[in-house]
């Protein structure tokens, strides 16, 4: 089983870059993990919300394929604690032999077609971060679920 976190746009900001980069270099030692960027729109200033939100939404569903199961990381998903995060996870991971891919969407969210695609949401805050910034909050998240599940010291409650 692999772990995918697709993500719409580019990271920007070098100490994102670094933030991811030592997530991903932790994680894999739990699972094949990775990092997949779609890139933005090419002239998305010329291009209404709803046009945008549905030319991404073609894009991530180009990237999945019908055996994922597809976790979107969205404001009106799901909120776990950290512990029933990994609880989930660990069920997710025992029951299931599909590849799960956690997708950030663009600035306007995701099209319709990408939530009927989903199998489900979750939340990481009731507060809005940025894209950029999501991307390391969430792998921190589940590098931190995988330290809670094998029972390392990382996470005290």
């Amino acid at each position: 089983m692999n772990v995918t976190l697709l993500c719409v746009g580019k990271t920007d900001f070098s100490w994102v870059k670094e933030g991811l980069e030592l997530y991903v270099s932790r994680l894999r030692r739990y699972v094949p993990f990775k990092v997949e960027e779609i890139p933005h729109l090419k002239n998305a200033s010329a291009l209404s919300e709803a046009v945008i939100k549905e030319k991404e939404g073609e894009i991530i569903l180009s990237k999945l394929r019908p055996s994922d199961y597809v976790i979107l990381l969205d404001e009106h998903g799901r909120e776990y604690r950290s512990v029933e995060f990994a609880s989930k996870l660990e069920a997710l991971l025992s029951r299931n032999s599909r590849d799960i891919v956690f997708i950030i969407g663009g600035a306007y969210g995701f099209s319709e077609a990408v939530y009927s695609r989903s199998d489900e949401k979750i939340s990481l805050s009731k507060m809005t971060f940025s894209h950029q910034m999501v991307r390391v909050v969430f792998a921190e998240q589940l590098y931190r679920a995988f330290t809670i599940l094998k029972g390392e010291p990382y996470h005290h409650e």
